[in-house]
């Protein structure tokens, strides 16, 4: 499992959806979650790269894993969801900070047709508030923007969470230029 992390943090950085050093992954495996581990860069995640946490406690072992794993345990817990991407997008953060509503919606086709909206959820990072807004705002969608913060995805494969961060950014970047075009 760590080598399908491994293979999307390399395309996240590449993408430019996160610096090597910002955002985690992780795969629900039954009762358990395979997640990056705390500052580990997501474009050279090796086997000592993620860690293997419980889905219904945390543990001693929560310390080296991600400083999001309390949200990623909360989504897990909430959704149907089995694999999930948190990103820094830049336009998903930059729409984040000037849109005054509680969701963002798309003006392009894609984005319309694949998110609907875009909810943005606030909570301090690895917050049990935001792992509460996250959860609930996934419930009915497949990616969510944290308030100046990033993006979550969920899906049903890594695959499908980073085409949900990829469309989510799309949109927002989208956004962004039709907003300084006036539009």
């Amino acid at each position: 499992m760590w080598q399908e992390i491994s293979r999307f943090g390399k395309k996240l950085v590449d993408a430019g959806l996160v610096g090597s050093y910002f955002g985690n992954i992780s795969i629900r495996a039954g009762s358990k979650i395979i997640i990056t581990r705390h500052n580990a860069p997501l474009d050279k995640i090796t086997e000592n790269g993620v860690v293997e946490v419980k889905l219904d406690s945390s543990s001693e072992i929560n310390s080296t894993a991600s400083s999001e794993t309390i949200v990623h345990r909360k989504i897990y817990q909430m959704t149907p969801a089995l694999a999930i991407i948190h990103a820094h997008a830049p336009f998903a953060v930059i729409q984040s900070l000037v849109e005054s509503a509680d969701h963002i919606i798309p003006v392009d086709v894609a984005g319309q047709q694949v998110l609907n909206e875009i909810p943005v959820v606030h909570g301090g990072i690895g917050s049990p508030e935001l792992a509460v807004n996250a959860g609930t705002a996934l419930k009915d969608h497949k990616g969510i923007i944290i308030h100046g913060h990033g993006s979550f995805a969920v899906g049903e494969t890594l695959e499908e969470a980073f085409a949900i961060t990829t469309q989510l950014e799309y949109s927002c970047n989208i956004r962004y230029y039709v907003g300084l075009a006036g539009k």
